[in-house]
């Protein structure tokens, strides 16, 4: 049977199970094979030879991924218009009783294919997602243990993936993985852990972090993006992780260039139980380790929807109540709930939100508001004007979830944040992911806070709108953090950012916080953080970026990213639509980019409304914010003048 366009093949494990008789009819159930590229499909390699390689290569025919057996040992390589983006490094699995998978292995059956389809997420960056690659999957035996299991590698226009199967039906535990990442010298990498700012370092120098209750040693989450000596950026993100631990990456003694997969054993904030293996039933499909490659930073950002061409297509029947939007979140009382609401809809904003403390303390059960807050009078007020209401809760104030999500369904609430969710753990993972699952059968929206990271799951049950895991505007980081991020923790997925206009704890202007809404791509957008007294914009006056927050949605038709330069600069530009948003944001020194706007319609006039960096204040806040409007066309480019540590943001809009 051949698959439709929007249908997204999983691995087949069974197929991959039973390689040694499987039949062509069962290698193409599930995917559409190109003419002329499956060429060698099952062929089968014989049980003596110890040397073989097999190359993925991106339809586009830059982007290569070779598979090596070379001595009885696994190793990969990737290339990128002929030069390195990964260098022959080694790959592998150790099992629980001590067998390590990768260091003695022959090849038993090779195939390949070409897919090509396209789907339509339910929100993303781009209303349409093209999903087109070469597969190479390897069958392989290890000699000395008779372990059986694949490596599947596929090849993008926007980078490379793997990941490991397990064959067999049974059980296996996993102590660790042994994939390498080794980069080309003089690469820098932006290493980042928990939520502290990136530091651009050498792969061998990543900092020794942790403590005794928590992983150790010299580690980096991910996503971690690298810049190449030859102008390429790569980031290394993970996708499809289900009933696994998170992977983090770790220098490597003695090799400067590498960086090696390393699987959490504690939380990621070291609370809960630790788990040196992971127990799994088999067949088993490893978590995809993605490299997104761009040939230019920009090309980077728009490279970012592999992570959800390797994740689990949509769970959900009906996705029609999954609403993204933009929220705002109140203080504790009645008053300050129905006045929320009130700027919702005055400010053109989808919900309102109770934070921690609605319930009492943070980790008592998130069952009964505090005397404070008449929630069902809020919750009716708020839906009588379109208006969703959103509940933190803690995690350890959640109980039993099901009872919890179903109570809170009964209350009529439109969606959940919970609170210090600490990934980490092979059963974090499972949490995680059964929180997603539960609150998709109340028909409840999530999103997740504290150190989480993504792998996709967005695209698997779409109601995980979005996540924290990374250091936000409420810490008021600098502008070149802020710069950094679409290069790096965006590549992975949704980033709950907190954007705050008007702050005087800001470091940047307030056309840089405005331009964060186009820039970043965050389908659920907490607005005006700080902003707990909604008089604050009554005289609207004081406040000419207001139009654009009415105004900028947070989910996307078309997206381009127009400039960029990790922590230095980024413009980007997405349509919802007929109108273009776009936001531009520079580090602390101030530029001017000169941005075509080839990306409109041909023939068309656009009306410009440009919010702009005024004459700079004695600090980046205090610079105002200067409103024009200007006629446009295709044919036009921008010169896009931001102060240090601003932006710009812009409205275009068909005349």
């Amino acid at each position: 049977m051949m698959r439709s366009a929007g249908e997204q093949e999983e691995p087949d494990v069974d197929s991959v199970e039973n390689s040694a008789t499987v039949s062509r009819r069962g290698i193409l159930k599930g995917v559409i094979i190109t003419a002329g590229t499956a060429a060698g499909l099952g062929a089968t390699w014989p049980a003596y030879a110890a040397d073989a390689s097999v190359r993925a290569t991106s339809p586009d025919g830059r982007t290569v991924l070779t598979l090596s057996v070379v001595g009885g040992a696994l190793r990969w390589s990737v290339l990128r218009g002929g030069t390195t983006v990964i260098a022959t490094s080694p790959l592998g699995l150790r099992l629980g009783n001590g067998t390590t998978l990768g260091s003695n292995v022959t090849v038993t059956q090779n195939q390949h294919w070409t897919t090509n389809t396209t789907w339509n997420p339910v929100y993303g960056r781009n209303s349409t997602v093209t999903d087109h690659y070469q597969e190479q999957r390897w069958n392989l035996e290890d000699t000395v243990s008779g372990v059986r299991f694949s490596v599947q590698a596929r090849a993008y226009n926007a980078g490379v993936a793997l990941r490991y199967v397990l064959l067999g039906a049974g059980t296996a535990t996993i102590s660790d993985e042994l994939t390498t990442f080794t980069f080309p010298d003089k690469t820098l990498v932006y290493s980042a852990r928990d939520e502290a700012d990136y530091i651009p370092l050498a792969p061998g120098s990543i900092p020794v972090t942790g403590t005794s209750g928590t992983d150790n040693g010299p580690l980096t989450d991910l996503p971690l993006t690298a810049t190449l000596p030859s102008g390429v950026i790569a980031c290394v993100c993970e996708s499809s992780r289900v009933n696994f631990p998170r992977m983090m990456l770790s220098s490597v003694s003695g090799q400067p260039s590498a960086l090696s997969a390393f699987l959490m054993e504690h939380t990621a904030r070291g609370s809960g139980p630790v788990a040196t293996t992971s127990t799994v039933t088999t067949p088993f499909a490893t978590p995809w380790r993605a490299v997104v490659i761009g040939s230019t930073h920009a090309e980077l950002v728009d490279n970012a929807e592999l992570v959800l061409n390797l994740a689990p297509p949509n769970a959900l029947a009906d996705t029609s109540w999954i609403k993204p939007g933009k929220v705002f979140r109140c203080e504790l009382t009645t008053a300050a709930g129905i006045q929320g609401v009130d700027f919702a809809v005055a400010r053109g904003l989808q919900y309102i939100e109770y934070d921690g403390g609605w319930y009492g303390p943070v980790t008592s059960p998130a069952r009964q508001p505090i005397p404070e807050i008449d929630l069902p009078s809020v919750i009716s007020y708020a839906t009588d004007r379109g208006i969703g209401v959103i509940l933190y809760a803690d995690r350890a104030a959640l109980g039993d979830v099901d009872s919890l999500f179903a109570l809170y369904k009964s209350w009529g609430v439109a969606g959940v944040k919970l609170g210090f969710v600490l990934d980490g753990t092979q059963a974090m993972t499972n949490q995680i992911t059964g929180w997603a699952k539960t609150a998709a059968k109340y028909q409840l929206l999530i999103d997740m806070h504290d150190n989480i990271r993504p792998f996709g799951y967005e695209r698997t049950y779409p109601n995980f709108l979005s996540m924290e895991g990374v250091r936000g505007n409420e810490q008021f980081p600098t502008a070149t953090h802020n710069v950094t991020l679409p290069f790096a923790r965006n590549i992975g997925g949704p980033l709950d950012y907190t954007i705050c206009y008007g702050q005087s704890r800001n470091k940047t202007t307030n056309a840089h916080q405005m331009a964060m809404a186009a820039v970043y791509y965050q389908p659920l957008n907490f607005l005006f953080w700080y902003d707990k007294q909604t008089s604050k914009y009554a005289n609207t006056a004081n406040w000419p970026g207001l139009p654009w927050f009415n105004a900028v949605p947070t989910t996307w038709d078309v997206s381009r990213t127009l400039a960029g330069s990790i922590g230095q600069f980024v413009a980007v530009a997405r349509r919802r639509g007929t109108t273009w948003y776009l936001g531009a944001m520079t580090n602390e020194a101030a530029r001017t980019l000169s941005l075509p706007l080839s990306f409109l319609d041909s023939g068309v006039s656009y009306t410009a409304t440009v919010y702009a960096d005024g004459t700079p204040g004695t600090s980046p806040y205090q610079t105002p914010v200067v409103v024009s409007t200007r006629t446009v066309t295709s044919a036009t480019t921008l010169d896009v003048a931001m102060a240090p540590a601003g932006g710009q943001a812009i409205i275009l809009k068909p005349s």
